[in-house]
C-alpha cells in the first residue's frame, strides 16, 4: 500500500468557527463532528480535523490545490469578507502570484493559520 496523508489536526480557540471559515471560503461541505474534532473533508480523502486548544496557537501553513474557477470563487469570497490576500507566504506583496503558469494567493484564518490556494502545483 502506498503511504498517503489521511488527516491532520488543526489547533484553534474555536474549532467550529475555524472549520466554518475554511468550508465557507473554500466552498466545501460543512464540517462534521467526530469526538473532540470538527472534521473538514477535502476532495482527495484527506481531512482537516479542527480541535480546540488553550493558550497560544502555533501558526501552521495549509495549501489547497484548486481549479481556476474555484480560485475565482475563493478570491471573491475573500473580497466579500474584506480580507486581504497576499502573493507570498510572508505577506509582503498584496494580491496573488502567477507561479508555474497558475495563480496562487495566501490569506489568514481566524486562528492565524497561513492558508494558501494554488491552481498549479509548485514546480509543475
Amino acid at each position: 500500500m502506498a503511504i498517503e496523508l489521511n488527516h491532520t489536526i488543526v489547533h484553534s480557540h474555536d474549532k467550529r468557527a475555524e472549520a466554518q471559515f475554511v468550508t465557507d471560503v473554500l466552498g466545501l461541505p460543512a464540517a462534521t463532528p467526530f469526538g473532540p474534532f470538527a472534521v473538514v473533508e477535502m476532495g482527495n480523502g484527506v481531512s482537516l480535523d479542527f480541535m480546540d486548544v488553550q493558550g497560544e496557537i502555533a501558526v501552521q501553513h495549509y495549501a489547497f490545490l484548486i481549479s481556476e474557477a474555484e480560485f475565482d470563487a475563493v478570491a471573491a469570497r475573500l473580497r466579500e469578507r474584506d480580507l486581504p490576500t497576499w502573493a507570498d507566504p510572508g505577506h509582503g506583496r498584496p494580491g496573488f502570484n502567477t507561479h508555474d503558469g497558475g495563480r496562487g494567493l495566501y490569506f489568514d484564518s481566524p486562528a492565524g493559520h497561513n492558508l494558501e490556494v494554488i491552481t498549479k502545483p509548485y514546480g509543475g
